[in-house]
């Protein structure tokens, strides 16, 4: 029987010995190649972490510990760890979720998957534990070097340094990536650190020359000895940042020797204050595809042969790669124009633009809220500035949207990938937000484009936008095929047209409007109301915010509005047209097919869609009760 067949929680991690550990890991690497592979997922972060992780419940108490991670993609060997070790549905229906889930174990906590987060959970628990008396628990923060480029992640640091008494431990995760190479000055910093393990050999030299020399060390010895640490740390000790912060720093550590992690957490453990334990790992350890691979595609990964990493099923031509050739085009042709990615440089499209355009391409790290700003400030000095990233991520930075660009009028473009159902990766990466969110902002323009043409031609007019922010959005995954419009009617694409036939009702005439990516379910749907003998007619309008006035004149002469988007009906596009319509008297009446307000579980993008009913025969079955009650 294997070692970790025998781990049904941490209580049988702790009594193995450093033998059994190296081999507890050796099993967990292959576990999650074979399974990772078949359902894909985030490999690489993971198969990083396996010794760190079995320290820290060697170590650590959990769940009377409080262990969180920041982000929770690095949660696999935690969960295996912790008794979950059925991978077969990973990141599917009813199967364990990519990231840490409250309701699969009390060993979870943090379930958003938003980085930089962590240490303000982790701040957050050990001030309650301090308040009700819990001096015999630990909390335990994980954190990525990336996540730490995250400006939260210092305003929290600020606060946890301000007690020295917090029994609270953060691990850095140090493996110099977060979805790509690490950057910033925090980067730089880390790499110093890399290569500064001198430091404490050289203070343990001094301690040992003055014992031979005059005895313990008296006041005189203890002076000398702070006298040289204070003149050397700024040379050879960078961690002096963190000390000088008032945290104390153990590191660099091994990251991959389990009782080298073991010694420097106990050290954190006991010294009953706040510690910053830094540990090097390599992201993708000990499976050859990822360590040898330069462009971190064992970041997360969908189904791969184990034996060489290649996907099972090549990727399909996307949106993505759209909106990637498309900013080469364009960068080509504007000098200008400039991108900005918060560490998602390949993720989001923006790998060929900083090929050919390096110095117009600007990473800032986890950080979207700088990257807003700093985005107002680009379009201020002359350039036109796009920045991309997942829709929700765009959540973070609403108050630089609305405060810094959209209050200056700052021509900035913001590119919302994996817009709408999303799929495994579960209720914090849906990006379903957006559309309900940005109504809001006054002056802003987004587009929802429905296929290829329309997201080349939205993209272009965003960026001759110079006095407001823009916003295109797209969904993850395959383009459909082109759907082209039959008419424009200044802006909105009529994609087909229904006569009713003999003997239709005077109460039959439907406008469907569909919103980008489901275009294709408002035209299912506009055939099937054309079976049931109405008069359809089904737009998809590429710009939806501002409302434009011409769909606004549509659906004053038709019978009934049915509207079809994958963001939050409530307070969403079709909500506002339903609005504006009523504003100039419009008695036309609305129905809205839409995501409720609600976090919604990790599935497939079609069995989410099944789930909430959005496909044509839903919409169809609420546009005919609608009319049946008129």
């Amino acid at each position: 029987m294997s070692l970790l067949n025998r781990i049904a929680g941490p209580e049988d991690v702790r009594p193995l010995t450093t033998a059994q550990t190296s081999r507890l890991a050796a099993e967990i690497r292959t576990f999650l190649v074979e399974n990772v592979s078949r359902t894909g997922g985030h490999l690489g972060p993971n198969l990083g972490v396996v010794e760190l992780t079995i320290a820290l419940h060697r170590v650590f108490d959990s769940p009377r510990d409080t262990i969180v991670f920041d982000t929770g993609h690095q949660a696999y060997v935690h969960k295996l760890l912790t008794g979950r070790q059925d991978f077969s549905g990973l990141r599917t229906r009813d199967g364990l979720s990519g990231y840490p889930s409250r309701s699969e174990s009390e060993h979870d906590v943090v379930e958003n998957s938003h980085a930089s987060t962590a240490l303000s959970w982790a701040d957050g628990i050990a001030r309650a534990n301090d308040l009700q008396g819990r001096r015999d628990r630990h909390v335990v923060a994980v954190v990525g070097d990336g996540a730490l480029t995250g400006g939260m992640a210092w305003e929290a640091i600020n606060n946890i340094a301000a007690d020295p008494t917090r029994r609270l431990v953060v691990v850095v995760n140090d493996n110099g990536r977060s979805y790509s190479p690490t950057v910033g000055g925090l980067a730089n910093h880390l790499d110093t650190l890399r290569v500064t393990r001198g430091y404490e050999a050289f203070l343990d030299w001094g301690k040992r020359t003055l014992q031979q020399r005059t005895g313990p060390p008296g006041r005189f010895a203890y002076g000398w000895l702070h006298g040289l640490k204070k003149g050397i740390k700024d040379v050879v000790a960078p961690q002096g940042m963190f000390e000088d912060l008032g945290l104390k720093y153990v590191g660099p550590v091994d990251g991959h020797d389990v009782a080298a992690v073991e010694a420097a957490l106990r050290r954190a453990r006991d010294f009953g204050g706040p510690v910053i334990v830094h540990a090097m790992t390599e992201k993708g350890r000990g499976y050859t595809p990822a360590e040898e691979d330069v462009a971190d595609r064992f970041h997360a990964v969908g189904a791969i042969h184990p034996e060489t990493g290649l996907p099972v099923a090549p990727s399909r031509f996307g949106w993505t790669q759209v909106f990637a050739e498309e900013m080469v085009a364009i960068g080509r042709r504007r000098r200008d124009v400039v991108a900005l990615t918060a560490a998602m440089l390949h993720p989001v499209g923006l790998a060929p633009f900083a090929h050919e355009f390096p110095d117009r391409t600007v990473d800032v790290g986890i950080a979207e809220q700088h990257a807003a700003t700093s985005a107002a400030g680009m379009a201020f000095a002359g350039l036109h500035p796009v920045v991309a990233v997942y829709s929700t991520f765009l959540n973070r930075a609403f108050d630089q949207v609305l405060m810094d660009v959209a209050l200056h009028r700052a021509g900035v473009t913001f590119v919302l990938d994996r817009a709408g159902v999303t799929g495994d990766d579960g209720p914090s990466h849906h990006g379903m937000w957006d559309m309900a969110v940005l109504r809001v902002v006054p002056g802003l323009r987004l587009a929802a484009p429905r296929d290829e043409p329309t997201l080349r031609a939205a993209l272009r007019a965003a960026i001759d936008v110079d006095d407001a922010p823009t916003v295109v959005r797209y969904p993850k995954g395959a383009l459909p095929d082109e759907m082209p419009a039959l008419e424009d009617l200044d802006g909105v694409h009529v994609l087909a047209r229904h006569a009713a036939g003999a003997g239709a009702s005077s109460a039959g005439r439907v406008l469907v409007v569909g919103v980008g990516a489901m275009a294709p379910v408002a035209l299912a749907a506009g055939e099937s109301l054309a079976a049931h003998g109405l008069d359809v007619e089904v737009v998809a309008p590429t710009w939806v915010l501002p409302v434009p006035e011409p769909l606004v004149k549509l659906c004053g002469e038709r019978d009934l509005v049915l509207t079809v988007e994958d963001g939050v009906v409530d307070g969403g596009v079709g909500a506002l047209l339903a609005q504006r319509a009523a504003e100039q008297g419009v008695r036309t009446p609305f129905v809205h097919r839409g995501l409720p307000a609600a976090f919604i579980a990790h599935a497939t993008r079609a069995q989410v869609l099944v789930a909430q009913r959005l496909r044509a025969e839903d919409a169809v079955r609420e546009a005919l009760a609608a009319l049946s009650q008129d």
